[in-house]
């Protein structure tokens, strides 16, 4: 399973990094009721920072965001899992594909986590610098703001839809 393609599932709400239940549902091959369904049926082993319903304002927010109609697609508001929700659903999905879906999505958590940390390193390191020296390192600001943007591009380029011969 490809990690771009995962870490373009993860979204972040109420703080929390979260994938929503259709998008996992087509990672793991399955229709989001029956994935729903599984998780209703065990409810008991997703408390509320493994998984969680979005309110009205919320999926009000994403269905805009995502330009979903009232009439088709989805419905009713989608459950996020984090982390920890989705390791708990990969005890419920006992395929083959769950199985290799469910470590690509751990490392894409992983890679976040890591370069979120990273980014926060050397935000602080140059803060700490700028305080000592009392001067503002704009070169040094503008560099980290375009490996942003570039990357952000990047993201969008593997996101768009492919024109030409399918294999």
């Amino acid at each position: 399973m490809e990690l771009e393609t995962i870490k373009q599932s993860i979204h972040e709400i109420r703080g929390m990094k979260v994938i929503f239940d259709y998008e996992l549902a087509k990672l793991y091959e399955v229709e989001t009721k029956y994935l729903k369904r599984s998780v209703r049926n065990n409810l008991n082993r997703f408390p509320s920072d493994f998984m969680f319903e979005l309110t009205p304002d919320e999926w009000l927010n994403l269905r805009c965001k995502i330009s979903t109609s009232s009439w088709g697609g989805q419905r009713y508001p989608p459950f996020a899992f984090t982390e920890q929700g989705v390791a708990m659903l990969s005890g419920l999905l006992n395929s083959f594909v769950a199985i290799d879906v469910n470590i690509s999505i751990m490392r894409a958590f992983v890679m976040i986590r890591q370069f979120a940390l990273t980014y926060q390193e050397l935000n602080e390191k140059l803060i700490a610098l700028e305080k000592k020296h009392n001067q503002k390192f704009t070169d040094i600001d503008q560099v980290l703001n375009y490996l942003i943007k570039k990357e952000q591009q990047q993201t969008l380029q593997t996101t768009r839809k492919q024109v030409g011969y399918k294999k």
